[in-house]
């Protein structure tokens, strides 16, 4: 999954391993200084213990030096938090909306998606909020993370010089989905991505209903695939028979439109056994609820 790296890995990379060298430096010494005093001033040759007077130049030496150390790392960090926090001036700016438990990417053109798509080699600034709880984004390979936080914007940006895929994902907890809340950075050629933002989105029904589905960000807890997630896949669900439970009470259903329609509008009334009843009430006009039916009912 992972391939590649960003530009902006190396500032944080630099002061990652000056801190490490630096702590694997004083350890070294001090299990040296350790070591020679055990040798040197052992109860066999020294039986009495005798006072030790105070060493000026000893406790300036131990005093400056971590000092240093430490001002050292801060002017570090302090440089590289500088460069991370400071989007460039012509960096792409993509809207990212967190929500339990899934992630939209929305560009410039209107275009969303919830796979991020990005150049080779051009900056990008993510512009973040959550709808719901608080939650975290976070692309290892690139060395960034940020929280998105409800009701305000926060920000990041990276440069990828390599393409590839890699993994981003919510290193908050975010509540029962949130080892699911997984996607993918795809860094693309110039002119392939070009070629992406371009390209016009289908119109029909069923293409919207998908679009509709990553919007709300259903397929955070339903898959596409058959594969079991927070909720009951949507692959083959129409037209299927499932044991729901109704006012604590068992029974069979067969699953249509009628009831995929009422589920969307009151998902706890029919709870399908199995799930617990935790998909709240989505509000959305009848256009868009048709065209997710209609998906649905494409998707065998």
């Amino acid at each position: 999954m992972f391939s590649g790296a960003a530009a902006s890995t190396a500032k944080v990379d630099s002061a990652f391993f000056f801190i490490v060298a630096s702590s694997g430096l004083l350890l070294v010494a001090v299990m040296a200084v350790m070591i020679v005093f055990l040798i040197r001033y052992n109860k066999r040759k020294h039986p009495r213990p005798e006072a030790v007077r105070e060493s000026t130049a000893l406790e300036i030496v131990w005093t400056v030096i971590p000092l240093l150390l430490v001002m050292l790392m801060f002017y570090f960090g302090w440089v590289d938090f500088e460069y991370i926090r400071n989007a460039p001036k012509d960096a792409m700016p993509v809207d990212v909306t967190a929500r339990q438990w899934s992630w939209l990417f929305r560009y410039p053109n209107g275009k969303e998606d919830g796979v991020l798509r990005v150049p080779l080699g051009k900056p990008v600034k993510l512009s973040m909020t959550s709808l719901d709880v608080l939650h975290c984004l976070f692309i290892p390979a690139f060395r960034i993370k940020e929280d998105c936080v409800p009701g305000m914007k926060t920000h990041m940006w990276f440069n990828a010089d390599e393409p590839g895929t890699y993994e981003l994902f919510c290193s908050e907890y975010c509540g029962l989905g949130h080892s699911h809340m997984r996607s993918q950075v795809i860094v693309m050629p110039p002119a392939d991505f070009d070629r992406w933002y371009g390209t016009a989105e289908e119109t029909g029904a069923a293409a919207q209903g998908l679009k509709a589905l990553k919007t709300l960000g259903c397929l955070g807890c339903h898959t596409l695939d058959g594969t079991r997630g927070v909720g009951p896949s949507f692959k083959g669900l129409v037209g299927s028979r499932q044991a729901v439970v109704t006012a604590g009470q068992e029974r069979t259903i067969a699953v249509d439109a009628s009831y995929v329609r009422q589920y969307i509008l009151d998902p706890n009334q029919d709870v399908v056994k199995g799930y617990s009843p935790i998909m709240p009430k989505i509000k959305m006009d009848d256009q868009t609820l048709e065209s997710i039916v209609a998906y649905l009912e494409s998707l065998k």
